[in-house]
């Protein structure tokens, strides 16, 4: 385990996500799941279904950071290759799990146990399972590398299930005030204020809504109080500027 706070990175695998043909839907709510934990997500990388390119992302990513989550490729079928790539980036071999074989046949029936289906009782030697509450197909856990399924549904079953036995960080506090005005008229005082507040970050995000344009300035930080404190200073930019901001808090 890394020492300090701790940090993570998601790996989406899959063709299909690059292709533009299924939308990813995993992102945000891995996000939100690590982030009510106090477990940053600091990076997400997308990557195509070959081996020696998530080979590449899993040694860089779990040096990197606390925990690697993958998403996708861990199905019954030839181009599902997560396991065989993770179990590579460790060096080690890939074995039918005996527990995750007694599952799968407990969920399936010994009879229909096919060669395809068997493909998801695979692990890196040495690996844990992960619980998956939603079709008993367990995800799988190596090291700092936990492998989750690629359907939205499932994999949040799954990151549910690991979530209590991570190492937890500080709650991040977030404000959002927004309001009718254009980015580039704050610009200049949000520059002064973030300057004077280096411990939070601001972040603006410009929005258009029924031909109206407006902005939503976020600030983040470990300090409730300093939160706030920008949080009001905020406010009172707009309504330097004739605008009546709303406030949001998280």
């Amino acid at each position: 385990m890394k020492s300090g706070n701790p940090t993570a990175a998601l790996l989406i695998i899959g063709n299909e996500i690059l292709s533009g043909r299924t939308p990813d839907a995993n992102l945000n709510a891995v996000a939100k799941k690590l982030g009510a934990a106090g477990i940053p997500l600091k990076e997400t990388r997308v990557v195509l279904d070959v081996e020696a390119d998530i080979v590449k992302a899993i040694k860089g990513l779990r040096k990197r950071y606390t925990y690697v989550f993958t998403t996708g490729g861990i199905g019954p079928t030839h181009d599902d290759i997560t396991v065989d790539a993770v179990a590579a980036a460790f060096g080690l071999p890939v074995i039918v799990h005996p527990k995750a074989r007694k599952l799968l046949v407990s969920h399936f029936g010994k009879e229909n146990l096919t060669p395809a289906r068997l493909r998801m009782a695979r692990a890196p030697k040495g690996a844990s399972l992960i619980e998956n509450p939603v079709s008993d197909v367990p995800g799988i856990k190596i090291e700092n590398v936990y492998m989750l399924a690629g359907v939205p549904e499932i994999m949040r079953g799954m990151i549910d299930s690991v979530i209590a036995d991570l190492q937890h960080g500080p709650l991040m506090h977030s404000v959002t005030v927004s309001g009718l005005v254009r980015e580039s008229v704050v610009a200049d005082d949000l520059r002064e204020i973030a300057a004077r507040y280096p411990a939070v970050n601001i972040g603006s995000y410009p929005w258009v809504k029924k031909e109206k344009f407006g902005t939503s300035l976020v600030v983040r930080g470990l300090s409730a109080k300093t939160v706030k404190q920008v949080a009001s200073l905020l406010m009172a930019l707009m309504k330097k500027y004739g605008v009546k901001p709303s406030l949001r808090i998280i």
